[in-house]
């Protein structure tokens, strides 16, 4: 988005300063062009002038909803009262949350009476994870799939109907000076992942703060294998980070589901002192095939051996992720 509005601002400026005689401005306007029409090609999907890739939800089914928080609280971020008010204003099912210590999981009890079921990992090295869950869980684990200090919770989540939902909440580590300077972890933790929900019969949610924008190869890549859908397709982009920077923001906290769900809501939730912004994802569970009919990224064979080389280099197996039944 920085780029086209860049290029946007300077292919006005060429139109209005330059001399459309001068060779200089044709040398310059063609590939301001280029460089707008590549750019809206990335973006457009998460636009709403794109195609809806999931359905909408035409009625809510209480005892087949499901309502979904993801908040990146900052660990050093201390305004515990703001989430708690955030979350009390919303009401979700399920809330997980990243970046929890053992201060945020002190600051949260005041909501354990509204989440029987729970699951937690803190952490002081900014990967901690806490899940609440109104619903039951069975066949809970965490895992370090690919680093040793960096966690991810699976999990059977059981709706009101009875129905069982697979759910997995990540927080790989990005590439940074600081940690990895390669994405190959990451990419690896999202590659094993998606591969072992590829024949998965069970509905699929996967949701957490992947640090990748949704458009990018890997991303694309861990939709095509596991075949998940991206409710923001055709709605919005809905940038989660960075929450004090208007003019900078990506979508780095994402929801990926499987083709049994349809979309009630989804929205970015108010400030509440993290460098993210919280997703709030409703979905319903439907028991059809209404919405495999819709166009989905598949995987080809430079996909699949890409996808083999990452999982090689880091010495991972789809095997190693948990696959709760």
């Amino acid at each position: 988005m920085q780029y086209f509005v860049s290029a946007i601002l300077l292919l006005i400026g060429e139109i209005l300063f330059m001399d459309y005689a001068n060779l200089c401005f044709w040398l310059l306007l063609l590939p301001t062009l280029f460089v707008i029409a590549f750019q809206l090609w990335w973006i457009l999907p998460y636009t709403k002038f794109y195609s809806q890739e999931v359905c909408e939800a035409s009625t809510l089914d209480s005892e087949n909803s499901i309502k979904i928080m993801t908040a990146n609280v900052l660990m050093t971020n201390r305004k515990a009262e703001k989430l708690i008010e955030l979350i009390q204003n919303n009401n979700p099912d399920i809330l997980v949350t990243l970046e929890t210590d053992q201060w945020w999981e002190t600051q949260l009890k005041p909501i354990e009476d509204d989440y029987p079921y729970r699951m937690s990992c803190p952490q002081e090295n900014l990967y901690g994870m806490h899940v609440y869950s109104r619903y039951l869980l069975s066949e809970s684990t965490t895992e370090f799939l690919v680093q040793d200090d960096i966690p991810s919770i699976h999990t059977l989540l059981t709706l009101p109907s009875g129905q069982n939902i697979r759910v997995h909440f990540l927080h790989p580590a990005p590439p940074s000076p600081t940690e990895n300077e390669e994405s190959s972890k990451r990419d690896a933790e999202l590659i094993m992942v998606a591969k072992s929900l590829a024949d998965a019969e069970l509905p699929i949610i996967v949701t957490g703060d992947l640090n990748d924008v949704a458009w990018s190869n890997t991303t694309r890549l861990f939709r095509k294998i596991s075949k998940l859908l991206d409710p923001r397709i055709g709605r919005g982009m809905f940038n989660t980070f960075h929450a004090d920077y208007w003019f900078m923001r990506w979508p780095l906290d994402h929801l990926f589901h499987s083709a049994h769900f349809t979309l009630y809501d989804i929205r970015r939730l108010s400030h509440f002192g993290s460098d993210h912004f919280a997703l709030f994802t409703q979905l319903n569970f439907v028991h059809s095939d209404t919405i495999k009919s819709q166009p989905e990224v598949k995987a080809d064979n430079d996909d699949k051996r890409f996808a083999r080389e990452k999982l090689t280099s880091e010495e991972v197996s789809e095997s190693d992720v948990p696959t709760p039944s």
